[in-house]
């Protein structure tokens, strides 16, 4: 089990049950899956779903799913059941290494970083955050790099509204502009 998981069962919980007036442990909110989202820039380039898989590959450390189209838009050029993105779904020991990892190395190596929006955190309690370049994670060595692309990261919670989510993420660690 790694340290952030640890804490959050020894700690973390108790301080949100008593700062958020729970009556019971389990009704602390607690991280459900995070799941990171990269759309294929050019539908045209196969090479880009193959350098899209290892980025997310290398990231996740699991296989990446590509996501397809449901209905043609002409307007896009986009047919139905063409590849348009990958995506990758963590839970469990993998969901809090990532977090982890996001927190404490990912977030300090972002250019030009001053925090995290808190209305990033919807009103559901989860919290989406974009990244313009994959380079922050450490994973990635700016010598492999063929072409720049973006993700998204959202870290699904099982908080019932965004007081909740703010109070866990802020335990968690992430750092949210004041």
């Amino acid at each position: 089990m790694n340290t952030l998981q640890q804490r959050y069962q020894t700690e973390i919980r108790e301080a949100l049950k008593k700062s958020l007036g729970l009556s019971n442990m389990l009704e602390a909110p607690r991280l459900q899956k995070v799941t990171i989202n990269a759309r294929l820039s050019s539908k045209k380039d196969p090479k880009g779903m193959e350098v899209l898989e290892q980025t997310l590959r290398r990231i996740s450390g699991q296989k990446p799913v590509i996501t397809r189209a449901k209905k043609s838009i002409a307007g896009f050029k986009v047919r139905e059941n063409m590849a348009v993105g990958i995506m990758v779904t963590m839970r469990g020991k993998r969901a809090w290494d990532f977090v982890e990892k996001l927190v404490h190395v990912t977030f300090p190596r972002v250019r030009d970083f001053r925090g995290i929006n808190p209305s990033t955190v919807d009103s559901h309690g989860n919290l989406n955050v974009g990244f313009r370049e994959h380079t922050a994670f450490p994973e990635i060595s700016s010598d492999e790099i063929e072409s720049l692309h973006g993700l998204q990261i959202t870290v699904t919670t099982t908080a019932k509204n965004q007081k909740e989510g703010m109070a866990l993420f802020e335990a968690l660690g992430f750092p949210f502009k004041k």
